[in-house]
Parts: structure tokens; sequence; C-alpha cells
């Protein structure tokens, strides 16, 4: 039998490792996820609502322990970290505050009835598959809207972050959730395939590449269950050419070095107008060569290591490729030496519609910088990709920012701002960033049982 391990990506150690779960286990922990589930389900809305606020007081009590944790498993800078789990915290008390209320019954317009009534019930046992770059924060979107809606939580999660994994499942059963109502597993990923064919679990959801979606919907659609998916993203960030140049390119520098670069919805391409473009991408250089690269438990560090050297490896190889294609490369993009999987941070400008570079995700800390002649090219270029999860324009016109905005093929456009996710607003993309959405009224909405209850008079 395999085990996870966590490997430190700061030392390449590997720190500690834990025994994976054996085939008779899978049925054990299907047996016991539908077995909680009638209990679980039938407790009183504000019953769950309270354990749910326990977990957001243990994670905010918690954040720093939380923050080294996952700073040593993928390499997030420690501030980061703690603002990772304290944003989980508000995920799991936003839904704590406001799930009742969206649990209650809603009543219609009887249309020749006595009553026509919708009733939201929870659908089942459910399976999370959830990624390493935001190991709190992703695993919230899921677990919060769904133990709130009832439903009970089988939940594997990446291989690297077994240590938080397990600490997550500690604290949801400290402050209340019943141990078979929330099962951590350490799965492979045909024992998840298996999982997900049983016919007690009611549905599927996944954060990762697009490879991971594809293969988890054709699963889930064999056996007619229920998936939501937030993959990849390319995300464009727009620069009008009335903003604030030197400004917006720092804010848009310090966004793509966030996490590494390995967020999801990183403005992992910045599109500024040819009179405005040098002025841009030297302040993007600035900030990259300026950026401390180092150990995440470091106070000064700006930019950790990637998750992994492979991970880093892939990064790097793709610049690589950028250049030899005829991209122009301004700083970074090589293995820093030593031990770790640490990147310095790279600028690109000149990739071309005939280049990887130009539609491929790149998972790190590099910046792809284009140049236009007009807004119409700025939409076109923004949009010409597979992805589309979410996008950013920037300029002190708002109406005229908001209307370019509104041209984004993206689930979610923002306007002088990138990426901004709270839990109150609905986080999803379009094409191939996958389907469905997660936080807010909309999170509760998609693993649940919308059921009329409509009475006649006799």
């Amino acid at each position: 039998m395999a085990s996870f391990s966590t490997t430190n990506p700061t030392t390449g150690h590997t720190d500690q490792e834990f025994p994976a779960l054996d085939d008779a286990g899978v049925e054990q922990v299907l047996g016991r996820s539908a077995g909680a589930f009638p209990t679980w389900s039938a407790a009183a809305p504000g019953e769950r609502a309270a354990i749910l606020a326990r977990v957001a007081d243990a994670y905010d009590a918690r954040s720093e322990e939380l923050g080294r944790l996952i700073a040593t498993e993928m390499g997030k800078p420690l501030a980061q970290a703690i603002g990772e789990a304290e944003l989980a915290a508000s995920i799991y008390r936003w839904y704590a505050e406001h799930g009742p209320e969206l649990l209650q019954p809603e009543t219609l317009d009887p249309q020749g009835a006595e009553e026509s009534l919708v009733q939201t019930a929870p659908l089942g046992p459910l399976v999370g598959i959830m990624p390493w770059n935001y190991p709190y924060y992703q695993v919230a979107r899921f677990v919060a809207p769904n133990l709130m809606a009832g439903n009970t939580i089988i939940l594997k999660h990446a291989e690297i972050c077994a240590g938080s994994a397990q600490r997550m499942e500690e604290i949801l059963h400290e402050a209340g959730v019943p141990a078979d109502a929330y099962v951590n597993v350490f799965a492979s990923h045909e024992q998840i395939a298996d999982m997900i064919a049983d016919p007690r679990v009611r549905g599927v959801s996944l954060t990762g590449s697009e490879r991971a979606g594809a293969a988890v919907a054709e699963n889930a659609a064999r056996h007619l269950k229920k998936s939501v998916l937030e993959l990849g993203g390319s995300d464009p960030l727009i620069v009008l050419e009335d903003a604030d140049i030197a400004q917006v390119a720092r804010t848009a520098a310090t966004a793509r070095l966030s996490n590494a670069g390995q967020a999801c919805n990183s403005p992992k391409r910045m599109i500024v107008p040819n009179d405005r473009l040098d002025e841009f991408v030297a302040t993007v250089v600035e900030v990259f060569e300026g950026a401390q690269v180092g150990d995440p438990l470091d106070e000064g560090t700006d930019v950790g290591p990637l998750s992994s050297v492979s991970a880093r490896d892939t990064v790097a190889e793709q610049v690589e490729r950028a250049v030899e294609q005829g991209a122009t490369l301004h700083v970074g993009g090589r293995a820093l030496e030593g031990e770790g999987a640490f990147l310095q941070p790279a600028v690109l400008t000149g990739v071309t519609g005939d280049m990887d570079a130009y539609s491929e995700e790149i998972f790190g800390p590099v910046a792809v910088i284009h140049g236009v002649d007009s807004v119409q090219d700025a939409v076109e270029l923004a949009d010409d990709v597979p992805f589309g999860l979410s996008g950013s324009v920037w300029g002190t016109n708002l109406e005229r920012a908001q209307e370019v905005a509104d041209r984004l093929d993206v689930g979610m456009a923002y306007v002088n701002e990138h990426g901004t996710t709270l839990p109150g607003l609905p986080f999803g993309g379009v094409k191939r960033s996958g389907f469905g959405r997660e936080l807010g009224r909309w999170g509760m909405g998609e693993f649940v049982n919308v059921r009329l209850r409509r009475t006649a008079r006799e």
C-alpha cells in the first residue's frame, strides 16, 4: 500500500508520511458517509450553523499554526499563508451567519393551488477533490456550504498537503461535525473514481487541472452524478490608456507574484497600450527584480518556492520554450541553484499566437505582457484563449472600464482590482475553466434538491 508524503519545497526533504487508504477502506468510508447522512441532514440548520461558527473561531485562533503548516508543505510565504487561514475562517463564518436563511423555503405564486412552495434539501454524500495551491481556502469553499446544507463530505486532498488535510479534519470534528459526516481520505485516483461511481455518492466537486477535471466529469456523467469543476485559468489584465500606468504595473506585478504565481485566477496576461508598453514593462521588471525569493518562513520573503521541483522545472521549461519560439525574456525564468524549488520571477514580451505561451497556463511567477493598439484588440486578445475564469480592466473612467469588462468572456470580471475573493461573491468560470459556482448563495445551490411542494385544493 502506497503512502502520502509531505516534502518541504524549501529544502527538498520529506518531512512526514501518511498511510494511504486500502481498498477495503473504500467500502468502509462510503458506508460511514452514507450512514451519517440521515442524522446530519436532520439536524436543525441553526445547529449546523453553530458548528460552522466554531470552525471559524478555530481557524482564526490557530491561523499562525495553520499558516506555518502549509508554508512548509507547499511553500506559501507565511503572511500569505496566515491570510489564507483567516480567509477560510471568514467563509465558514459567512455560511454560519447566512446559511439558515438560505435554506428557508420560498413561497411562490400558488398559480391555482392552495400552496406552491420551494424547499431546499441536501442530496447526500459528496466527494471533494482539492488541490495544493490554497489548501485551506479551496476546501472551505466546498465544505462550508455543503455541510451547512446537510450533505456529508468525503474529502480527498492533494498528496503534498496530507498534513493540513488531517489538521482540517481535526478542527471540524473538534467543532462538532460528526466523525462520519466529514471524512478525510488518503485515497488513490482509482479509489476516488470508484467512490464517484458508487450509488451512495450523489455528487463531486473538483478544483484542479483540466485533465483531472475531464476525467472526473466523464466518470460523474457516466453515473449521472452532478459535478462542479474549477479548473485552470489564463486571466487577462487590461490596462486602459487613462490608467495610472506605474501604479497599475506595481499592483499587477505584486498580484502575479502572490503564492509564487500558483493561482488559477492570477493575472497571467497583462495587456497594455503600445505607447505605454515600455513604461509598464520596466515597472514590472523592477518589482520582479526587487522581490525577495527565499524561505517562506522568513519575514522578508516575497516569493517562496514553487510547490515542488518538478513544478518549478515545468515553469522554467515553459519560459525557455517561449524564448526559443521568439519571445523576449526581460528577467528571470531560471531555477536557482541549491536545494529547494526556487525560480527567478520572469517577465516575457513578444508572445504571439503561434507560441505555446500564448494559450497555455503558466503556473508560476511569470508575467506575459502584450502591447495592443486599441481597446478592441485588447478584448479580442483577452478572450482568445480556451480559459474563462476571471479578468480585470483598469482605468480612471469607471463607466468605460465597466463597459470593457462586460465584454470579457469570463466568470468574474473586475474593474480596478483583480482576483478579489470574498465569502459572499460567486466564484467560477466558463469555457475550459470549468462550470458551476462556489461561495455565496450560489455555492449553496449546487448540491441541493430544489424541491417543489405543491398543494392543490380539494
